[in-house]
């Protein structure tokens, strides 16, 4: 390996240490259905975020309560000795993209058939503190 593309590897490394997010692949549930809880949560403080997700009644809010979890404890991997009552966390973004799509047949009058598309997305949630977010406006 040269030595600019090690540095380059060497400066994600360092970038991703700061970095706190987890990632939800093939979720079988609509990207439409998800992203309307997403866009609910987004830039929130994370503890009033799984508030909502608890209590909500949609289907994806319990897939992203247990996602929030994740990352949350991902956290905590990267900051041994530091106490989550004590630092403000919020969502710094939450995206839903579209994943895999399975296609069936539903049989329809007249001897056609339909397709039917099974849709599913991929959800990635970063989180950050709040004191970070005020040093980058700086």
């Amino acid at each position: 390996m040269s030595a600019r593309k090690r540095l380059a590897a060497e400066a994600r490394k360092e970038a991703k240490k700061t970095i706190y997010m987890a990632r939800l692949v093939d979720n079988p549930t609509s990207p439409r259905k998800t992203r309307i809880m997403a866009d609910v949560i987004r830039g929130k403080d994370v503890d009033y975020a799984m508030n909502v997700l608890k209590y909500s009644r949609k289907e994806s809010a319990e897939k992203l309560l247990k996602l929030l979890k994740s990352a949350v404890a991902n956290w905590q991997v990267k900051n041994e000795g530091r106490r989550i009552e004590d630092v403000e966390l919020y969502i710094k973004s939450i995206t839903v993209d579209g994943g895999r799509m399975l296609k069936r047949i539903r049989t329809a009058p007249q001897g056609r058939a339909n397709r039917i598309r099974k849709r599913s997305n991929h959800v990635t949630i970063i989180i950050d503190e709040k004191s970070n977010l005020n040093n980058d406006i700086e």
